[in-house]
């Protein structure tokens, strides 16, 4: 769990008691050894949240606090808004629809003046319809976080089918189409798969033997990028 959200969680469960409560019992319910604990209610007493209390003693949010609003310029919030819509236009479905959630997040935090900048930015953003998916991009995805190996059955621009297991560690949408940067076992080369011309597609319980970190860098110093993907576009 990541520290902010940790901290989120504490501040929670301390919400919930109106009455003293023990580190112990704050640890228990928060999934932490009762030192991260320690260091995370310092942690919120130093950003201004009113714990009282000490250890050995127990902990009590006093009512009322809440976590200081997000600040942003105006050209973070116009970014902000630019790159929700695209991600909405662009992107599958469940990676659109986490994109208006992360964005509504933020508008609940920001002062009343920021928020209405978000509803009311002008700035649109038009594309062509994307090329009909035949892959699940949230699998492509997973496989990338877990750096697990995909077995694709792949037809090129003539047609032809191949079988490859490949190690995916990067997605890049364009306009129309999503590409899969992969290392293809099958080539023993870096490869490109257009998303909409994966036939079949399954996750395979085994990890594969590089970072993706390591494979991504090592395909970028291969290549010039900007000519890669203008190569690649329909």
């Amino acid at each position: 769990m990541a520290r902010s959200e940790r901290l989120l969680t504490l501040l929670q469960t301390l919400r919930r008691y109106r009455r003293p409560v023990s580190g112990a019992v704050l640890a228990g319910e928060t999934g932490v050894s009762i030192r991260t604990l320690y260091r995370d209610i310092a942690s919120l007493q130093a950003q201004g949240a009113q714990i009282e209390g000490e250890a050995g003693l127990g902990y009590m949010l006093k009512p009322g606090f809440m976590l200081p609003p997000m600040m942003f310029s105006q050209d973070e919030i116009e970014a902000l808004v630019l790159g929700s819509r695209w991600v909405a236009r662009a992107a599958d479905p469940r990676l659109a629809a986490a994109g208006a959630d992360a964005l509504a997040k933020i508008a609940d935090v920001l002062p009343r003046d920021m928020r209405d900048e978000i509803e009311t930015s002008t700035l649109l953003v038009h594309l062509r319809p994307p090329v009909a998916e035949k892959a699940d991009l949230e699998v492509i995805r997973k496989a990338i976080r877990t750096e697990r190996v995909l077995k694709l059955t792949y037809t090129d621009e003539s047609g032809r089918a191949s079988i490859r297991n490949v190690w995916p560690f990067a997605l890049s949408y364009f306009e129309r189409v999503r590409v899969m940067v992969a290392w293809c076992e099958l080539r023993k080369d870096y490869r490109h798969f257009r998303t909409d011309r994966i036939v079949d597609m399954a996750s395979q319980d085994v990890r594969y033997p590089r970072r993706r970190a390591v494979l991504l860098k090592e395909w970028r110093d291969q290549q010039d990028i900007s000519s890669e993907h203008e190569r690649l576009l329909p």
